[in-house]
């Protein structure tokens, strides 16, 4: 058994053996072969990058040689380029070598030019010594002739040249203006006639006096009340002055502001509709309508601009337009004044092709300044100016305002065109009225400031005041004097007084000769 293990073990043993000698057999085999290959692989490669690096050297040297014969022909090319530019230089040598000679020449003349004027201005200097010599003798001689110094011929001369330069300078500014009138003032009272044409204003003449009628006599002792108590407590609320006279059934409101004696009349009304009247309930009632004719004045105004076509404005600006509503200029109601100003502004500034709107706007406002102006110091159309600016106006709008009173010099046609509807609204027939003493008394001030002028003899206001006819001695004022005579009254007037719309100056010269046949 043993025996048949060991020869079992023995055949398995040797037939491990040849197996693995037959494995490294094979092994070596092929490895064997795969060197061969990788050396046959690595030969091909080695004889082809061979072959590839002499394709590449062939093709450095074919790029070298054709890049070596371009920057031949580069080379060849800027030697061309600079034997041209050699001989431009060489050329321009040459041509500043033949300047540089010219110059030379030139400068010798120069010499020999200023040597000359030299000469001559020395022959000039001579010439004017002797001249300013000789007219020394000629002064003078002139002197011993006429008896006269220097000074005192030349002062005659000036003052002749003056007189007769007058003379002139008035015949021109005479024919100058002869003939601008010829068209401007045609052409101004055709807008200005079209504009009173086509607005018509009804006139009412405000009264500083408001009569409340009383349902009975009775009522009178109730207003005045326990020793005068109600009376006084409706005046101290109102600003107004009560009269209780004898006539029947009416109170008199007197004040000069017609919004004070508005809220005076509603109030007083209600307490009699009411019948309870005493201090506590008329400061009540005054109270709630002065709340009322608030709201009152923003309407007024608010209807004004819807009026004219004015939009745009600003709130506050709005009340002070209701606010004109109850005040009066000689009589005149200013918010009607501010609207006609505004109207007539739209017309005129139609016909000169101006914006119509803006004119408007401006005519309306003009007289806003009026609103306040008892409360703030200054001419109200200073007021009214910086009232404007302070709400938003643009300023053509504020200086128009500002120049209607001519408080600021007029710079636009603007301004020109607030201040001729200013003063028609206000020199028409009827819009105002005045006190006889002021209107008398402003004539004689017209006659006084005329007569005042040297040469004048008479003046006689006419036409009330609207035009002032100035009679001058014919012995000591000449016919073109005349001319300089009436501008000088005019801005006389102008400068002194102050009247509605304009006043016409005519100064008359005549020269009389009287004779008698016997």
């Amino acid at each position: 058994m043993l025996a048949e293990f060991l020869i079992f073990g023995g055949g398995i043993g040797a037939g491990l053996a040849s197996g693995y000698f037959l494995h490294r057999y094979i092994s070596e085999k092929e490895v064997g072969d795969a060197r061969t290959l990788a050396d046959r692989i690595v030969e091909e490669a080695r004889r082809e990058a061979d072959a590839l690096k002499k394709e590449v050297r062939v093709q450095a040297q074919d790029e070298i040689f054709a890049q070596k014969k371009e920057l031949e022909d580069e080379i060849k090319n800027q030697e061309k380029e600079v034997k041209r530019q050699e001989a431009r230089l060489q050329e321009k040598e040459e041509r500043l070598e033949r300047k540089l000679e010219k110059v030379a020449d030139k400068e010798s003349e120069v010499v020999e030019l200023e040597k000359r004027l030299f000469k001559q201005e020395q022959r000039l200097t001579e010439f004017e010594e002797e001249l300013d010599q000789k007219a020394n003798e000629h002064e003078h001689k002139l002197q011993e002739i006429s008896g006269l110094t220097v000074e005192e011929a030349r002062e005659k001369l000036m003052t002749e040249i003056e007189s007769r330069t007058r003379h002139e300078a008035a015949k021109m500014v005479r024919t100058i203006e002869m003939e601008a009138k010829e068209t401007s003032s045609k052409k101004a009272k055709e807008i200005l006639s079209l504009a009173l044409q086509r607005y018509s204003g009804d006139y009412a003449g405000e009264q500083t006096v408001t009569a409340v009628t009383l349902p009975s006599e009775d009522m009178k002792g109730r207003i005045i009340g326990r020793e005068g108590r109600n009376i006084r407590a409706l005046e101290a609320a109102t600003g107004v002055d009560l009269i209780i006279d004898d006539t029947p059934e009416t109170v008199v409101l007197s004040a000069f502001s017609p919004l004070r004696r508005e809220v005076a009349r509603q109030a007083l009304e209600r307490l009699i509709h009411d019948g309870r009247i005493h201090p506590a309930r008329i400061e009540d009632i005054v109270q709630k309508v002065e709340k009322e004719m608030d709201v009152k004045l923003r309407e007024i105004g608010e209807q004004a601009t819807f009026d004219v076509g004015v939009h745009g404005i600003h709130p506050e600006v709005v009340k002070l337009l209701g606010q004109l509503h109850y005040r009066t200029s000689f009589s005149q109601n200013v918010l009607q004044h501010s609207m006609e100003v505004a109207f007539l502004c739209g017309i005129m500034a139609a016909e000169l092709g101006l914006d119509e709107k803006e004119a408007k706007r401006a005519g309306l406002l003009h007289d806003i300044g009026k609103a306040v102006d008892h409360e703030i110091e200054g001419p109200h159309a200073i007021i009214g100016a910086d009232l404007a600016k302070k709400h938003g106006e643009h300023k053509g709008i504020v200086h128009a305002i500002a120049a209607h009173h001519e408080d600021t010099p007029p710079q636009s046609i603007l301004a020109n065109l607030v201040q001729a509807a200013d003063s028609l609204s206000g020199a028409r027939p009827g819009a105002r009225k005045e006190l006889l003493e002021n209107y008398v008394k402003r004539l004689e001030e017209l006659e006084g400031l005329a007569t005042g002028f040297s040469g004048v003899s008479k003046a006689y206001a006419i036409q009330a005041g609207r035009e002032i006819r100035v009679m001058v001695d014919s012995e000591k004022v000449g016919d073109e004097q005349t001319y300089l005579l009436c501008k000088d009254i005019a801005g006389k007037i102008e400068t002194n007084m102050t009247y509605p719309g304009q006043i016409r100056v005519t100064v008359i010269r005549e020269k009389r000769a009287v004779g008698y046949a016997k």
